[in-house]
């Protein structure tokens, strides 16, 4: 009895100093009114975007692409500033936002820097998206996660936010990167009003990108085979890029109307031209980059001689330039928003099966 009575004393010991390990007391935060801290685990969509984020950066596909955008922009920088000199005419509107010329100006050989952001962007979207899902579901790893606890929107919202942060870390770091080494070599810091037209030239690049981002995930979801996606993506890419304005040039030439035509019948048919162009996400990007990089851009549409007469060649402030392309901003965004929609919808509804 004595035996029995000594061993539950030790077990009773035991058990105190476990608890005591486990749930350590602090006297000095209990004399400052403070409790400790309790342990809080991560949210789980946050883990998702970490780990989705680690997988994006240390792909050999991203490393390619940042390497060969990296390398043109840069190549780009060095074609502006070697001709920035030749660029400065006397009296040109733009002359006084002489910092955003690094952006614009090229000789020739080589595009401007974002002409090269409207090119390989949409290339870049579209190999962040395009095997979001369909990996996922041939690696049988998709049905893994969707048997844990968790909304089964977690993991869709988890691929773009992921892939979202990626671009967005990238085009700020290389804006500001352009931005530090115009401002070592040349000398000229840019004015406030300069600073913020690249800003928000960065965040419409964003937009942009983001846009084929999640078309390339639309096609990930609807197509099972990651090379089909991506194939539908290039060929999305290709069409807006190459053919279609091949069909409007066509369509320009068989509506053209008559030399003797009254004027008001040769705007309406470059309304009409223009209008057919704006279908197009790139020429949206082309049109919003110019206005805000190009402050002398004062309409984006044919003019009459009225509205042109008595006009003063001056560059138009920065609030009145976000208005002139706030309805291709717009567009962007609203395509973007759609795309994603659509995905989210698809996903929503799919079967997953286990392999």
């Amino acid at each position: 009895m004595t035996f029995i009575t000594a061993i539950s004393k030790e077990v009773k010991f035991m058990s105190d100093i476990a608890k005591q390990i486990q749930q350590p007391k602090e006297p000095w935060l209990s004399k400052l009114g403070l409790t400790p801290r309790k342990d809080v685990g991560m949210h789980p969509f946050r883990v998702i975007v970490d780990k989705e984020i680690s997988d994006l950066v240390r792909s050999w596909r991203f490393k390619i692409l940042i390497g060969i955008i990296v390398l043109t922009c840069l190549g780009s920088l060095y074609t502006a500033l070697t001709n920035i000199g030749h660029a400065v005419k006397p009296g040109d509107p733009d002359n006084a936002f002489f910092f955003l010329k690094l952006f614009t100006i090229s000789d020739g050989t080589l595009p401007s820097f974002f002409v090269f952001i409207s090119f390989l962007g949409p290339l870049l979207g579209i190999s962040l998206g395009f095997d979001a899902i369909n990996s996922e579901q041939n690696r049988g790893t998709l049905s893994r996660v969707m048997a844990q606890p968790i909304h089964r929107d977690y993991l869709i919202n988890a691929k773009f936010m992921a892939s979202i942060t990626v671009i967005s870390v990238m085009f700020f770091a290389l804006g500001f990167l352009v931005m530090g080494l115009g401002l070592v070599i040349i000398g000229i810091p840019p004015t406030p009003e300069e600073f913020l037209r690249i800003v928000f030239f960065i965040v419409l690049s964003i937009f942009y990108v983001a846009l084929w981002l999640n078309l390339s995930i639309l096609f990930s979801v609807r197509f099972r085979q990651a090379a089909t996606s991506a194939l539908a993506g290039i060929s999305v890419w290709l069409f807006f890029s190459i053919f279609y304005n091949l069909i409007v040039k066509l369509i320009a030439r068989a509506t053209m109307p008559p030399e003797m035509a009254p004027e008001r019948y040769i705007v309406a048919h470059r309304n009409f031209i223009l209008d057919l162009m704006r279908l197009s996400p790139s020429q949206l990007f082309s049109e919003a980059t110019t206005t805000l990089l190009m402050p002398s851009v004062r309409s984006l549409g044919p003019l009459t001689m009225e509205q042109v007469h008595g006009t003063i060649p001056s560059p138009l402030p920065l609030g009145q330039s976000l208005l002139l392309v706030w309805p291709q901003l717009t567009a962007i965004i609203a395509i973007t928003v759609v795309c994603f929609a659509l995905s989210y919808v698809f996903f929503m509804r799919k079967e997953i099966r286990s392999r």
